[in-house]
C-alpha cells in the first residue's frame, strides 16, 4: 500500500487538492473529519476537552462549539499546545483505523490529509508528501475573504502553523497554488501520474493483496516441506 501525505496551511488550497484526489477515485483519510468526530459529545475527546477548558466552549446542545474553541486557542499558543496533546492520541488512533479499513478493503493508493502532518511526526508513515504552498500574503487575503477576518485574526492563525516555506522545504513533491484554479488543475494532473504509478515491491508487500501472497507463499512452503520430509 502507499500511503501519501498532503498537507499545506491554512487557507493555502490543501482541500482543494484532497477532494481532487476524491474526484479520481483515491480514497483520502481526512484529519479534519477525524478531529471533528473525537470532539462528539460523550467521546474521550470531548470530555478531556471540556475538563480542561470548561464548559464555556459548548453550545445549547452540549456540542463543542468549534468556532469558539478556535478563537481560544489561535490566540494562545500555550492553550493551543494543550489542546493538541489532549486530542492527539484520539485523532492518531482515528486515523490508524481508517486506515485499516482501507487496506481491509484492498486498496492499493490512499491519501492522507492532515494539515499538522509534521508536528504530529505522522509523516514518517507517508511517501511521498505532497505540500500544497502559497505565498504568504495570498494566503492571508484568501483566508480574510473565506472567513470574513480581520488581517490580525488571519494571522494569528496562519502564525499558529509551521510555516509553509518550511513545511515545502520537507515535501517530496510541491503545489504552487499561487496561481488559479485551472494551473493547480494542471500540476495535480502531473502529480496524480506519479501517484499512481506501480507500486514498488515494499509498497505491495504492505498491501493485503502483497499479504495474502505471503500467506499462501507460506503454507506452499509448509506443505512442500511437509511433502519433502514424508519421501526422505
Amino acid at each position: 500500500m502507499r500511503i501519501v501525505g498532503l498537507t499545506g496551511g491554512i487557507s493555502s488550497g490543501k482541500s482543494t487538492v484532497s477532494n481532487l484526489f476524491k474526484s479520481h477515485d483515491i480514497p483520502v483519510v481526512d484529519a479534519d473529519i477525524v478531529a471533528r468526530d473525537v470532539l462528539k459529545k460523550g467521546t474521550g475527546g470531548y470530555k478531556r476537552v471540556v475538563a480542561a477548558f470548561g464548559e464555556d466552549i459548548l453550545q445549547a446542545n452540549g456540542e463543542v462549539d468549534r468556532p469558539k474553541l478556535g478563537q481560544i486557542v489561535f490566540s494562545d499558543p500555550g492553550k493551543r499546545q494543550l489542546l493538541n496533546r489532549l486530542l492527539a492520541p484520539f485523532i492518531s488512533s482515528g486515523i490508524l483505523r481508517e486506515i485499516l479499513k482501507l487496506w481491509l478493503k484492498g486498496c492499493k493508493v490512499i491519501v492522507l490529509d492532515i494539515p499538522l502532518l509534521f508536528e504530529a511526526k505522522m509523516d514518517t508513515w507517508t511517501k511521498p508528501i505532497i505540500v500544497v504552498w502559497v505565498d504568504t500574503e495570498t494566503q492571508l487575503q484568501r483566508l480574510m475573504a473565506r472567513d470574513g477576518i480581520n488581517e490580525e485574526d488571519a494571522r494569528n492563525r496562519t502564525n499558529a502553523q509551521m510555516a509553509l516555506d518550511l513545511k515545502r522545504s520537507k515535501a517530496d513533491i510541491v503545489i504552487d497554488n499561487s496561481g488559479t484554479l485551472e494551473d493547480l488543475k494542471e500540476q495535480f494532473q502531473k502529480i496524480l501520474v506519479q501517484v499512481t504509478r506501480p507500486l514498488t515491491w515494499t509498497e505491495f508487500w504492505l498491501s493485503r493483496q502483497g499479504a495474502f501472497s505471503a500467506l499462501v507463499s507460506i503454507i506452499i512452503g509448509v506443505v512442500v516441506g511437509k511433502n519433502v520430509v514424508g519421501k526422505l
